[in-house]
């Protein structure tokens, strides 16, 4: 399991004071307004920041961390991830999972017939969908219902599915 989670990706900055704004990658950007702290990770280094500002426009969040105080301080961020540790991740309902414990672990059918593995999840309006990657056919599009998700055990990396008719052809 992942240690770190990401939360969020930072577009461009926002005005000359230090602030940039993030696209969430969380279902619940409204998140960022209990969060304090951030992982930045520029994929050369991680650096921790201390958030003090939180605002909304459109789809984005708009952030300022401590000590960041000019557009000079955040321009050289675009496009890093921000991550957050998984205990000040937020609390998870009952059937409800990270994406990024999700990835990779193996699907199996109700009949006991090794499927693939997850290799992405899609978030729809309506419920995700995981994408189960097999070798040599299509992927595999599962919704992710009660009628199609029977069992999903984190720890030993596999899911169980019923397969509803028309989903499995090929």
């Amino acid at each position: 399991m992942e240690d770190l989670l990401q939360v969020g990706v930072i577009t461009t900055t926002h005005g000359v004071r230090g602030e940039v704004k993030v696209f969430p990658t969380t279902d619940d950007p409204a998140r960022f307004k209990k969060l304090k702290n951030v992982i930045l990770d520029t994929g050369k280094t991680r650096m921790e920041l201390t958030i003090t500002g939180v605002k909304f426009f459109k789809n984005l969040v708009i952030l300022k961390f401590k000590d960041l105080d000019n557009i000079n301080d955040v321009e050289q961020f675009r496009q890093a991830k921000l991550l957050v540790k998984r205990e000040d991740a937020v609390e998870l309902g009952e059937d409800e999972y990270f994406i990024a414990d999700l990835i990779g672990i193996r699907v199996i059918s109700d009949e006991g017939e090794e499927l693939g593995t997850i290799s992405d999840v899609l978030e729809t309006g309506a419920n995700d969908v995981y994408v189960v990657s097999r070798d040599g056919k299509k992927d595999l599009l599962i919704p992710a219902i009660h009628d199609c998700i029977l069992h999903v055990d984190i720890e030993q990396g596999q899911m169980r599915v019923h397969l509803l008719p028309g989903l499995a052809e090929d």
